[in-house]
């Protein structure tokens, strides 16, 4: 079982939500962390957890983007294609990746260093064209931005380009 091992993970989260259903996302992104995705036998072993069907939660996973059925490369490149970012140049962003790295979307490089998604809104409206990559947000990007980007994290895996995303200070938000 995928987690048995994380006995003591899966029991604090457990014990924040009161309707066991309401610990379903954090259990999705455990297993995610533990595997790199979210298997199938995860996907049982949290329906038994919270008594619910695969099928509830396999349609729950499908739903949001920041999870993975399959696993992907060392870096996750997630273009946005909303309406703004599509109007300043995503599409022909996610063509010259498709070029530079010879993968579509959905696809993986030979050397499982990058998987290309195009995803929805992710939240930088005017800082387009934008990408995620893992949990870095890069923004206004262009081809000699995305090249300096994938130079980077092939080299040594973060690059100074990074811009977000941005969080209130605690401090703000009380």
């Amino acid at each position: 079982m995928i987690f048995e091992q994380l006995q003591n993970e899966v029991t604090a989260i457990l014990a924040r939500y009161p309707v066991k259903r309401s610990a379903l996302l954090p259990l999705l992104n455990l297993a995610q962390a533990r595997e790199g995705y979210v298997s199938e036998p995860a996907m049982r072993e949290i329906a038994k957890l919270l008594d619910l069907t695969p099928p509830q939660v396999f349609e729950t996973v499908t739903f949001y983007t920041m999870f993975n059925l399959k696993p992907i490369g060392t870096f996750h490149l997630q273009i946005c294609k909303s309406l703004m970012c599509a109007l300043v140049g995503s599409d022909d962003l996610v063509a010259w990746i498709k070029n530079q790295l010879d993968i579509g979307p959905g696809q993986t490089t030979s050397d499982n260093m990058f998987t290309l998604s195009v995803v929805e809104c992710l939240g930088s409206c005017g800082t387009g064209p934008m990408m995620q990559v893992n949990d870095d947000y890069y923004e206004q990007l262009t081809e000699e931005k995305l090249k300096r980007i994938f130079d980077d994290l092939r080299r040594d895996g973060t690059c100074s380009l990074k811009s977000g995303p941005f969080m209130y200070p605690e401090s703000a938000a009380k």
